[in-house]
């Protein structure tokens, strides 16, 4: 087949795999996108406000700026939400020093979900998670705090020797993540958000292409996981693929009422 035929069909292909994760993008956002705001800003701080009861929120936290829903999906998944407008991790907001912590703050949260279950929950069973612009169905900035998938743990277990300080280019999920291990005072002294900003090469200007995770490894550290959207291997950035609502990790569990 003559080179130029090859070049085109190749360059053809390429376009109906753009096409397709553009269509894809396209039909998340179909739904209602501010439901998560609407919730938190509607319902949640004026019933903090005006009675002490956050519902259908589980705590506001006036002082630190976010709401904690349990997710309607999965019996122990909850989400951390802003109560400031914040569309998600492509906010230059999380670039400020001022902002809280939200990353911090919602592994400190971690503990709902064992209060939820009635029993202690070992942390290397839980995940934080925050999808990219193009990963998400939700206009505000929410993180997801579930349990991790058995496999992802089992590689992380494998990996822990290897990771470090730095950057590294790891498969996870058959999409490539880069993964760098860090203290819970790392965590809690600077935002993973400004962290990825600071050392991943042109993050800063493109934060919106990036999903990040946070999981603990078996040595009691921790380690952020960062994907960035690709369309021509249609990768959203999505990564919340890394969790498991179901919490297969703690079985059984019964859903909660």
């Amino acid at each position: 087949m003559p080179t130029h035929r090859r070049a085109t069909r190749l360059v053809a292909v390429l376009l109906v795999l753009v096409i397709a994760g553009m269509l894809a993008a396209a039909l998340h956002f179909k739904k209602n996108s501010d439901a998560l705001w609407q919730i938190v800003s509607e319902k949640c701080l004026p019933h903090q406000q005006s009675g002490g009861e956050p519902a259908p929120c589980q705590r506001v936290d006036q002082r630190h700026r976010y709401a904690m829903l349990k997710d309607m999906h999965g019996p122990l998944q909850y989400l951390l939400i802003p109560l400031d407008r914040i569309t998600g991790i492509e906010s230059p907001r999380l670039l400020q020093s001022a902002t809280p912590n939200y990353f911090a703050l919602a592994w400190d949260e971690r503990t709902l979900l064992a209060q939820r279950r009635g029993s202690p929950i070992n942390d290397r069973v839980l995940s934080l998670a925050i999808n990219s612009q193009y990963g998400r169905t939700q206009n505000q900035l929410h993180i997801h705090i579930s349990c991790l998938r058995p496999d992802v743990r089992q590689q992380l277990d494998q990996l822990t020797p290897q990771l470090s300080g730095r950057w590294q280019s790891i498969t996870l999920r058959k999409h490539r993540y880069w993964l760098r291990a860090l203290t819970p005072d790392e965590l809690t002294r600077q935002s993973a958000f400004i962290r990825l900003a600071d050392e991943r090469p042109q993050a800063r200007s493109e934060m919106g292409k990036y999903g990040l995770a946070l999981a603990e490894l078996s040595d009691g550290r921790l380690v952020l996981m960062a994907i960035e959207r690709n369309w021509l291997l249609l990768n959203s950035g999505s990564a919340e693929e890394v969790q498991d609502h179901a919490c297969q990790l703690i079985a059984p569990i019964k859903k909660a009422a």
